[in-house]
């Protein structure tokens, strides 16, 4: 897709507000980590990741597997950017029969790789999905989204170590660095101490960036590129909430909604 820079700002916004929008109109879903995310996903979405809306089963894709699968209506709102999904569509966040399902279900909505639910199995599958490409020949590169209060379950370091033992080049990796899960900051449920040197110590190359900045993640994005011959990490520290004033940094807005009073804070922010 190849956009500009302040394309890709401009996609970031937009999504903002249909994050907002539609957890609220559902009055349910996950907005804190969605918007944490977003800013990562318009620059692979939008600069890097070879998808084809019109054959979105295209065996030689690139994959996403959004591991932190609650972070649904950040993809979703990607996804609607791309044009696999309407607008329409994306109002009926979490209703019976909907695309757009709580958790992302590749069997209901077009455009995702990756049935989530319990956490930490996303980068086992990635894993997979990157050696099965080698297998075959294919270029295509599997990326993964990690949440950094899934980094607690011991599966994701199996699949780190398993990785680096098959060297893996194919297999790109962002974890998203915000800080707080779903009952409250990652450092009082379980410490994770330095993420990059934990990867580093299972022999992966490693990249710290602001998640934030869509200069840096587009380089990080390039970086990935340039690493061929085992799996790489960029550890981008995220906001929680980014972009609305009330649910930055808030443990109650992994998985609550805006009211209608907060909606209109939030639509004016975002404006």
């Amino acid at each position: 897709m190849g956009l500009e820079l302040d394309e890709l700002l401009a996609m970031a916004k937009r999504c903002r507000r249909n994050i907002v929008e539609m957890t609220s109109t559902a009055n349910a879903g996950h907005p804190g980590g969605s918007l944490s995310a977003i800013d990562i996903l318009c620059a692979l979405y939008g600069s890097r990741l070879r998808v084809d809306v019109s054959d979105p089963q295209w065996a030689d894709r690139d994959r996403f597997i959004m591991s932190k699968g609650h972070a649904s209506p950040g993809m979703y709102s990607i996804l609607h950017e791309r044009g696999f999904l309407t607008a329409d569509e994306l109002m009926t966040f979490r209703e019976l029969g909907s695309p757009c399902q709580g958790h992302v279900d590749m069997k209901w909505c077009p455009g995702v790789d990756f049935s989530a639910g319990s956490l930490g199995m996303g980068l086992s599958f990635g894993l997979g999905v990157a050696i099965a490409a080698r297998m075959q020949g294919s270029e295509r590169t599997a990326w993964v989204m990690l949440g950094d209060g899934e980094l607690q379950e011991g599966q994701i370091w199996e699949g780190v170590m398993a990785a680096n033992h098959h060297e893996v080049g194919n297999l790109k990796v962002f974890v998203d660095r915000n800080g707080i899960q779903n009952d409250d900051f990652v450092t009082s449920q379980m410490r994770i101490f330095d993420v990059a040197e934990k990867f580093k110590a299972f022999g992966w190359e490693v990249k710290e960036i602001d998640g934030h900045d869509m200069e840096q993640i587009c380089q990080a994005i390039s970086w990935a590129d340039s690493i061929t011959d085992g799996p790489c990490c960029i550890v981008a520290h995220t906001v929680k909430g980014k972009g609305v004033s009330f649910m930055e940094n808030n443990p109650s807005f992994h998985g609550k909604a805006a009211n209608p009073e907060e909606l209109i804070i939030a639509r004016e922010e975002l404006s």
